[in-house]
């Protein structure tokens, strides 16, 4: 690297150390390169669910509206995105050990905050069993939202 180059490197990282360590931090593998070709870009895998959609919560939400969608439950993308994220801050392993449903031992779980006995009874056929499962969960909890709600857009709060 010429003597021009390295000074424009070195000023590049303390400008970026400036304005914050995560910023430097991601363009620290530039540093190294001194032509495209001599970066490679790493194979990455992309995990999927058994029908194909991402397994994260994007992948969740689209593959429960799929379902959704053939069984007549209604919803949307932002209706679920919005109460997944109230009730679980998207977390698929969420559980409420201190309201009035865990002080009765039937605790709210998964990503949308449902009890075992509403899961059991709204669950829809072709999803997982497992209250935890992602899709399992919205697909369930939207089936109930839709028959006490109208649709899982209408619900605002715990519901």
């Amino acid at each position: 690297m010429s003597a021009a180059a390295q000074r424009r490197t070195n000023r590049l990282v303390r400008t970026l150390a400036v304005a914050g360590t995560g910023v430097a931090v991601l363009t620290l593998p530039l540093l190294g390169a001194t032509a495209a070709s001599a970066a490679t870009p790493a194979a990455t895998t992309v995990s999927t669910t058994p029908a194909g959609y991402p397994n994260n919560l994007d992948g969740w939400i689209r593959e429960s509206l799929a379902i959704m969608k053939e069984k007549a439950i209604p919803g949307t993308y932002n209706g679920i995105y919005r109460n997944v994220i109230r009730e679980s801050s998207g977390n698929p392993n969420a559980i409420n050990l201190w309201d009035s449903n865990a002080a009765k031992g039937i605790p709210s779980k998964g990503l949308l905050q449902v009890i075992d006995p509403t899961f059991n009874a709204y669950h829809v056929a072709g999803t997982s069993f497992n209250v935890y499962d992602p899709v399992a969960n919205i697909t369930a909890a939207c089936n109930y939202a839709a028959k006490r709600y109208g649709s899982i857009d209408n619900v605002f709060g715990a519901y």
